[in-house]
C-alpha cells in the first residue's frame, strides 16, 4: 500500500470515532521519520502523539517505546494509548508493572496484534537501552539527563527505518529539545494555544491568561516561547538535575510512617490567595529524598491543624520548620505547644532568613543532595523565584502571585531543608485520644 492510500485508510478509520482538530490530524497522518513538535500545554499533545504511535506501530508492525519524564507521566500516557485501543476496537492486552533486574524502574506494556508492543517507561539512560523500535520522547524538555537519554535513543531507531517523535512544551534554552528546533533533519510543528483555538479548540484564552497572572509563564507554557533564564534564581537545568522520575509527591501518612530514615518537614502557610504546602523529606545517606508534598488552597485552619498534628505524631518525624508569619503564627504556636520547640521551629520570614534558606536549598540542588519529584507545578514554582541584590542588606527573593501559587512549594522545601540541618530532640509531648478499655475477650 502506497503512502497516500495508507493515509486515506487511517483517516477513514479514526475520523468517525476520534474527533481531531486539523493540527492533530496532520500529525497523526504524517509519515515523517523524525518529528519535532513544540506544542502548548493542554491542547492534546500526549493524546495526539499516543494515537499517532499506536497507529504507526500497527501499520509498520514495529514496537513503540514511550519515554516520559517520570513514572506518573508514563502511566498517564499509557492510559491514553489504552483509551485509543478501546475507542478503535483494537484487540490489545494490558500488562501491569514489571521491574527491571537490579533496578527500581517500572515499565507498562500494551500487546497489540501481529506481535506489536507499546512499552511505557520513565525516562532514564538505562531504560532507553536494549530495545528496538520507534520512540516517542514525551515532554522531552523536562527529561533529566536528556543528553544521555538522547545518546541512548538513536541505537533504538537505527534498524528498520525506526521513527522518532520528540514532543514538549519549552522549558528554557539549555536542553536538547531547544537545540533541535534548528535541526533540519526533523520536521517541525509549533502550535500555540491561540493556534489551537483558531483550529477549533474551545478555550477562553483571556480567562486563562488573567487567572495565571504571570505573563512570562504564560508565554512559555501556552505561547511556546523559549525564554531567557538569566533572571531566574534556579534554572530549569538545575531543577531537572534534582528531579527523580521514580519519586511522587503523593502525601500519605501511612507511607511516611514506614520510612526507615529520619523525616523532616517544612510547612508554608496560606489560605485563600496562597497555598499551604507541607513538604516532607527523608534523610538517606546524607541526601534528602522527597517523600510527600501536600498542597491545599482555601482549606480551613482547623483542617490544616489536624493534618499537621497527625504528621508530627509520626515517630520518625524528627523536626519541622513552620512559617510563623501572619496567618501562620497560630498554627506554628499550637505545634510548638504540642510537640516542643526541639521538634518544631516557628520561622519568621525576614530578608536574612529567606536569603539563608534559599541559598541552602540551591546548594543542595547543585551538589545533588536533595531529590524532588518530576512535577510541572513544582518545576514552575521553583523557577518563578527571582533574586535581586540590593545595595544594603541581604538579597531579596520574589515570585509572581498567581493561581498556581506564590513560590509556596519552593519555600516549603526551603523550610524542610532548614529542619534537616539540626537533629531533632526527644519527643516532649504527643497528644492523642484518651485510653479506653472495652469489655471484650478475657477483659
Amino acid at each position: 500500500m502506497d503512502e497516500a492510500a495508507s493515509k486515506t485508510t487511517i483517516s477513514a478509520t479514526i475520523k468517525p470515532i476520534i474527533p481531531l482538530l486539523d493540527y492533530q490530524r496532520a500529525d497523526v497522518l504524517s509519515s515523517a521519520r523524525f518529528s519535532w513538535c513544540c506544542w502548548s500545554r493542554q491542547i492534546g499533545k500526549s493524546f495526539t502523539k499516543s494515537l499517532r504511535r499506536l497507529l504507526r506501530g500497527i501499520e509498520r508492525r514495529r514496537t513503540q517505546i514511550f519515554l516520559s519524564a517520570g513514572e506518573r507521566q508514563s502511566r498517564e500516557l499509557m492510559l491514553k494509548a489504552q483509551q485509543h485501543c478501546r475507542a478503535l476496537d483494537i484487540a490489545a492486552g494490558f500488562r501491569g508493572d514489571r521491574f527491571f533486574a537490579d533496578t527500581s524502574f517500572k515499565q507498562l506494556m500494551i500487546e497489540l496484534p501481529n506481535g506489536v508492543r507499546i512499552i511505557g517507561l520513565p525516562a532514564n539512560p538505562q531504560t532507553a537501552r536494549g530495545f528496538t523500535g520507534d520512540v516517542l520522547l514525551d515532554e522531552f524538555a523536562m527529561h533529566r539527563e536528556d543528553r544521555d537519554i538522547w545518546a541512548s535513543v538513536f541505537p533504538t531507531v537505527l534498524r528498520g527505518e525506526g521513527e522518532l517523535d520528540v514532543a514538549s512544551t519549552p522549558k528554557g534554552r539549555d536542553n536538547i529539545f531547544a537545540e533541535l528546533q534548528n535541526n533540519d533533519t526533523f520536521t517541525r510543528s509549533i502550535v500555540t494555544l491561540q493556534d489551537a483555538i483558531d483550529a477549533g479548540l474551545d478555550v477562553d484564552v483571556d480567562q486563562i491568561r488573567q487567572s495565571m497572572n504571570d505573563d512570562e509563564l504564560y508565554r512559555q507554557e501556552f505561547g511556546c516561547e523559549f525564554l531567557d533564564e538569566s533572571s531566574a534564581f534556579l534554572t530549569y537545568e538545575q531543577i531537572a538535575g534534582a528531579e527523580d522520575p521514580l519519586l511522587d509527591k503523593e502525601f500519605k501518612l501511612t507511607a511516611l510512617g514506614l520510612c526507615r530514615g529520619d523525616l523532616y518537614c517544612g510547612v508554608d502557610i496560606g489560605r485563600h490567595r496562597d497555598l499551604t504546602v507541607m513538604w516532607v523529606v527523608e534523610e538517606v545517606d546524607g541526601r534528602l529524598i522527597t517523600r510527600g508534598v501536600r498542597e491545599s488552597l482555601g482549606e480551613p485552619f482547623r483542617q490544616q491543624h489536624s493534618v499537621l498534628h497527625e504528621l508530627l505524631s509520626q515517630r520518625n518525624v524528627r523536626r519541622c520548620c513552620i512559617d510563623a508569619g501572619g496567618m501562620g503564627m497560630p498554627l506554628a504556636e499550637a505545634a510548638v505547644e504540642s510537640f516542643g520547640n526541639t521538634r518544631v521551629e516557628a520561622v519568621t520570614f525576614t530578608a536574612s532568613v529567606k536569603d539563608e534558606m534559599a541559598s541552602r536549598l540551591r546548594m543542595r540542588m547543585e551538589d545533588g543532595t536533595i531529590r524532588i519529584p518530576v512535577d510541572e507545578s513544582i518545576r514552575n514554582d521553583f523557577h518563578s523565584i527571582r533574586r535581586s541584590v540590593v545595595s544594603v542588606g541581604p538579597a531579596r527573593y520574589e515570585a509572581p502571585r498567581s493561581g498556581l501559587g506564590h513560590g509556596d512549594r519552593f519555600w516549603s522545601a526551603c523550610l524542610a531543608v532548614r529542619a534537616a540541618r539540626y537533629s531533632g530532640g526527644v519527643i516532649e509531648a504527643v497528644r492523642g485520644e484518651r485510653l479506653r478499655f472495652v469489655r471484650k475477650g478475657i477483659w
